[in-house]
């Protein structure tokens, strides 16, 4: 048995003609928080939004604002962001020469930090900015597109993350991101994370609240192989 996870509907699977409407929708449903998926089509090889949309949806939800930067460079941006009403604000190790200082940039604008790990990054690029990290995500798909299949392999880094974490004594967010659903959350669950990325998963389901009730039990749930 696990505690109840986070769960963070990620808005790249909503639909984008009715958006705050699928935001409300979301959080009456009971999701935790909202993951706003930002890309720049050079960091990533897709688009999505900026800091406007986040600002036009903050006035929707009370929902903490979840803000996944997979742009280079981050650090130019972190101030736009944090005013459009970010409450966490995560970014790459890869997208600045700086990761040290663009978490401090985050902390200083009085919002919450996170590092991302890509699929290969090694969890030791990030052993030394653990003092000032708030959430750590793990990619379990390649980050650019939604409604990629898990990446099991990555199972061995949440379980790693999660033991450094603990050796810490802190109070940071393992967040998972990536081909997570009813059958590979009990799997991210068991090797240690607390909060999911459910995209497709809560959007592409007929009803949310159902959707999101059945990930937050995942960790009732057995893996399946």
């Amino acid at each position: 048995m696990h505690p109840t996870p986070r769960i963070s509907p990620s808005l790249l699977a909503a639909d984008f003609s009715r958006l705050a409407e699928e935001v409300r929708a979301v959080e009456a449903a009971g999701a935790d928080w909202l993951h706003l998926d930002i890309m720049d089509g050079h960091f990533v090889p897709n688009i999505s939004f900026g800091p406007g949309l986040i600002k036009a949806l903050r006035q929707h939800t009370k929902m903490p604002f979840d803000v996944h930067l997979m742009i280079a460079p981050a650090e130019p941006y972190l101030e736009a962001f944090a005013q459009a009403g970010a409450d966490i604000i995560s970014v790459h190790p890869e997208a600045g020469p700086h990761l040290y200082r663009s978490l401090q940039t985050i902390r200083a604008l009085g919002k919450k930090c996170g590092v991302v790990l890509n699929p290969a990054t090694p969890v030791s690029s990030i052993e030394n900015v653990l003092d000032l990290v708030d959430l750590i995500m793990v990619m379990t798909v390649n980050p650019g597109f939604g409604g990629q299949s898990f990446i099991m392999s990555q199972l061995p880094k949440i379980a790693a993350l999660r033991r450094m974490i603990d050796a810490t004594g802190c109070d940071i967010a393992l967040e998972i991101d990536g081909g997570v659903t009813a059958a590979t959350a009990p799997h991210c669950l068991a090797a240690g994370a607390d909060t999911l990325v459910a995209g497709t998963a809560v959007f592409g389901a007929g009803d949310y609240a159902s959707a999101i009730a059945t990930l937050k039990q995942a960790g009732k749930t057995p893996c399946q192989t």
